[in-house]
């Protein structure tokens, strides 16, 4: 059985909710107008559901810019990717990461990205466990405009 299924329209509240737990500092409307805003061919959803409840999701796009170490164009590009804390450690996020793979590559990608912020060790680990390798550091700097 597969536990890892796409967002549509009929599970979009299940996802905002997921996405909630991960980025609290948002407001429910602001991420349901960025979704439906990102509803196309360059973008996927995908949620965990286990024991008839979500635990988990990974929003994947393509990107076409250049991305930091890549040598292709386009590359599927890890967004977000969430796990309910619980479930953590029994490869859940692995498998929603190789649902984005898998997705991009039926888009022609051939290398697939992503981001953390540099304070997120948990993330670093992750990336690292599952075969993404550091290509740069960035940070990034800004300031108030003196008037």
């Amino acid at each position: 059985m597969n536990n890892i299924i796409k967002v549509e329209s009929e599970n979009l509240e299940t996802l905002i909710k997921l996405s909630l737990e991960l980025w609290p500092h948002h407001i429910y409307e602001e991420i349901e107008e960025e979704y439906k805003a990102l509803n196309s061919a360059n973008n996927a959803f995908f949620l965990f559901k286990e024991d008839n409840m979500y635990i988990g999701f990974i929003h994947v796009s393509l990107r076409h810019d250049y991305v930091e170490g890549s040598n292709s164009s386009p590359v599927g590009y890890v967004e977000g990717i969430y796990v309910k804390e619980e479930y953590r450690g029994k490869g859940i996020a692995k498998s929603l990461v190789k649902s984005g793979e898998e997705w991009a590559a039926t888009k022609g990608c051939t290398e697939m990205a992503s981001d953390i912020e540099a304070q997120n060790h948990v993330s670093y680990d992750f990336h690292k466990s599952i075969g993404f390798k550091e290509v740069n550091r960035i940070i990034c700097f800004i300031k108030d405009i003196e008037k």
